[in-house]
C-alpha cells in the first residue's frame, strides 16, 4: 500500500506508475484523492460535533447547580441530538475509510528510480546485467528437451515424473514425481534449505492454507485472486508461494529495531492456476499448478533495503552456482515488475534441450508496499512513532525448471543424465540412466 502522503503531495508520481505498470490509465488517484477528502471531511465534522456534545453535557451540570433546569433540559436536549449525529458520523467515518482503503489497495507500488522504463534497450525493456556460466548449445549428439528425456527414463527405471497419471489423479499440471525423481526434489530442496540456513536465514515450516488478510497483506489479493485455489467453503487460498504466510508471520506486530534485520526461509508446495496459459512454453515442467519452491523473506530497516535487495539476490544466485546451472540476471523493466515490486531482479538458467532461458527465480524489493498493508512495524531507535519495515522475497529456487535445466544440461550421447556433485551427495546417486 502506497503512503498516503506520496498521495497527497505527488499525484503525477502515482498516476505514472499505475500507468507504467499497466494497472489501469491513472484515473484512479482522482477517485482516491476525492475518497480521501470525503473521509477527512467527515472526521473533521465528526470532531467538531464531539466538542460540541461534551460542551453540552459539561453545561447541563453547571446548569442544574445553578438551578437552572430549564436551560439544563434544553442542553439535554441539544446534547441528545449531537449524540445521534456523531453515532451517524462515526458510520459515515467507516464507510469512507473503507472506500478509501478499497481504492488504495488497487494502487501498485511506484518502481525505483533506478529501473528501467518499458521498451528502452531493448523489445520489452528489461536488461541483462549479468551472465554466469557457458549456455550448452547443440553438440555431436542432439540434445533432447526435458520432457523427451523423462519418457526416455520413464520406459526404463520405472518412471522420473509421470505427467499421464497426475493428469488422471487431479489434473494437468499435477505431475507425480517418482523413483529418481521424487529423491531428485527432496534432494533440491535440502540443498536449498541448507544454503539458506549457511546465509543466515530461520527455517520456517508455515501453513499451506492462508486467509483473506494474509493475501491482501503481501498484495495478492485484489491483483492476483484468479490465479489463486480458493477453498470457499472455509474462504482460505492455496499459497500460491512461500512469500504470503512467510511475510504474514509477522502481521501486525512492531519489532524493535534492535531485531532488524528478520531473515526466514521456508520450502512448500505452491499452487497458482495458471489460467490461460498454453503452448510450447508450458510444456513438461516449464509450467505447472503445484510445484515446490524455498522462499527467502527479509525483514529490513528502510536505510539499508537495497543493501539487502542485493544480499537477496546473491542468495538466490548461490544457489543457482551450487548446481554448476548457467543463468543470467535481468533488472525488470516498470511495466514487467508486477503490481508490489518497487524493484525486481529475474533469474533465468539455461536449457540445454529448449535452447532459451527459463526463469528460476524473482527477487524483489517491496519497500514498505506490503508492511504497510500487513501493519509490520518497527519502533525507530531512540523512541518515536513506530514506522513500516521494508520487505523483500526471491526464491531461492523453484523447482521446476531447475529440474528441466539439470536434466537437460546434464544429459550424455548415451542417453544419461550426470547430476553436480553437491546435489549427487544429497540425492545418493550421481547419474539417471
Amino acid at each position: 500500500m502506497i503512503d498516503l502522503d506520496l498521495l497527497r503531495t505527488d499525484p503525477d508520481r502515482v498516476r505514472r506508475a499505475i500507468r507504467a505498470k499497466r494497472t489501469g490509465d491513472g484515473s484512479e488517484v482522482d477517485a482516491l484523492l476525492a475518497a480521501d477528502a470525503r473521509r477527512r471531511d467527515v472526521v473533521t465534522r465528526l470532531q467538531e460535533v464531539q466538542e460540541q456534545m461534551n460542551a453540552a453535557s459539561r453545561a447541563i451540570g453547571d446548569l442544574f447547580k445553578a438551578g437552572k433546569k430549564d436551560e439544563a433540559a434544553a442542553r439535554r436536549e441539544e446534547a441528545a441530538r449531537l449524540k445521534d449525529e456523531v453515532k451517524a458520523l462515526e458510520a459515515d467515518e467507516r464507510a469512507a475509510d473503507a472506500e478509501a482503503r478499497r481504492l488504495l489497495l488497487e494502487i501498485p507500488n511506484p518502481p525505483h528510480e533506478s529501473v528501467p522504463p518499458f521498451n528502452v534497450d531493448g523489445p520489452d525493456g528489461n536488461t541483462v546485467v549479468f551472465e554466469w556460466g557457458e549456455p550448452r548449445r547443440s553438440t555431436y549428439f542432439e540434445l533432447l528437451p526435458h520432457w523427451e528425456l523423462i519418457k526416455m527414463h520413464g520406459l526404463t527405471h520405472h518412471g522420473l515424473v509421470d505427467f499421464e497419471r497426475g493428469t488422471k489423479v487431479t489434473g494437468a499440471g499435477f505431475p507425480f514425481y517418482i523413483g529418481k525423481g521424487a529423491r531428485l526434489q527432496r534432494a533440491l530442496i535440502a540443498l536449498f534449505l541448507e544454503l539458506a540456513d549457511d546465509a543466515g536465514y530461520t527455517e520456517v515450516q508455515p501453513p499451506l492454507l492462508v486467509n483473506e488478510a494474509s493475501a491482501l497483506g503481501t498484495g495478492q489479493l485484489p491483483d492476483k485472486e484468479g490465479q489463486m485455489y480458493h477453498a470457499q467453503t472455509d474462504d482460505l487460498y492455496l499459497v500460491p508461494t512461500a512469500e504470503v504466510p512467510l511475510t504474514n508471520l509477522y502481521r501486525d506486530e512492531i519489532f524493535d529495531v534492535s531485531d532488524l534485520p528478520r531473515l526466514v526461509a521456508g520450502h512448500t508446495p505452491c499452487f497458482r492456476r495458471e489460467a490461460g496459459s498454453y503452448g510450447k512454453e508450458v510444456r513438461g515442467l516449464n509450467r505447472l499448478h503445484q510445484f515446490d519452491k524455498v522462499e527467502l523473506v527479509r525483514f529490513v530497516h528502510p536505510d539499508v533495503s537495497y543493501e539487502a535487495l542485493e544480499e537477496l539476490r546473491e542468495d538466490a544466485e548461490r544457489a543457482i552456482r551450487a548446481l554448476g546451472l548457467p543463468y543470467r540476471r535481468l533488472l525488470m523493466c516498470e511495466s514487467d515488475l508486477g503490481f508490489t515490486p518497487a524493484k525486481k531482479y529475474d533469474l533465468e538458467v539455461w536449457s540445454a534441450g529448449q535452447q532459451r532461458w527459463l526463469e528460476v527465480s524473482s527477487v524483489s524489493n517491496f519497500e514498505a508496499f506490503q508492511a504497510r498493508r500487513a501493519g509490520i512495524r518497527f519502533r525507530p531507535e531512540g523512541g518515536g512513532k513506530p514506522q513500516p519495515v521494508h520487505t523483500l522475497n526471491g526464491s531461492a529456487l523453484a523447482l521446476p525448471r531447475i529440474v528441466a535445466a539439470l536434466l537437460e544440461n546434464g544429459q550424455q550421447a548415451d542417453g544419461s543424465v550426470v547430476l553436480p556433485e553437491r546435489l549427487a551427495a544429497l540425492a545418493g546417486f550421481d547419474r539417471i540412466g
